[in-house]
């Protein structure tokens, strides 16, 4: 698995869509070929008690948390590993430069990055960090969920709760994927609803 050295992998997509699943697999891999591994998830993803990325199918992967990409760059310093794996990297905290740069050194070094992240909100907005991370990337993946409406691929998490926050921590409860047609149709029928209130 030498090729993939110094090279960016992304899996992006909507919630659901097993973005996640596949950052886990990617690690797993490069564990099993003896590459020293490490996998991040930013703190505010406070869904789960133990420090472990948990995907929608219930497999796990250890996992250190952090607030910002300062904390991810403390640790390569310091054990140097092979692979680094960043889960959520939309809710990772530092400023758009300073993790573009930070993965940028990190590929300079011949280490292999594993990013999983959201490419939209729950309006339809790109999360600017996964859209500055995309023409970098090495290996793009864009992932799809189901559509709950119509079975189409989703393009979108729609919230189906009343929170107008950006960051909402949520899972099925909160968010369904949804396809750009129905996406588009249930925030007319919101609007027209919102309306007539």
């Amino acid at each position: 698995m030498h090729q993939y050295k110094g090279k960016l992998i992304i899996h992006t997509g909507s919630m659901f869509s097993g973005k996640t699943s596949s950052l886990e697999k990617d690690v797993k891999r490069f564990m099993i070929a003896g590459y020293k591994t490490v996998a991040f998830k930013p703190a505010i993803d406070t869904r789960h008690v133990k420090p472990e990325i948990i995907t929608h199918d219930n497999t796990t992967l250890n996992a250190v948390l952090v607030d910002n990409i300062c904390e991810i760059m403390e640790y390569y310093n310091t054990y140097k590993p092979d692979v680094i794996a960043i889960d959520e990297v939309q809710f990772l905290g530092g400023t758009i430069d300073e993790i573009v740069s930070s993965i940028n050194k990190l590929l300079e070094d011949d280490i292999t990055v594993i990013v999983a992240g959201l490419d939209m909100d729950y309006t339809g907005t790109p999360f600017e960090i996964v859209k500055e991370l995309m023409p970098l990337a090495d290996y793009l993946y864009k992932h799809h969920a189901v559509c709950v409406k119509c079975g189409a691929d989703a393009w979108v998490s729609h919230r189906k709760i009343e929170d107008k926050e950006r960051i909402v921590i949520g899972a099925a409860r909160e968010y369904e994927p949804l396809c750009r047609k129905c996406f588009l149709e249930e925030t007319k029928n919101t609007k027209e609803m919102k309306n007539n209130e």
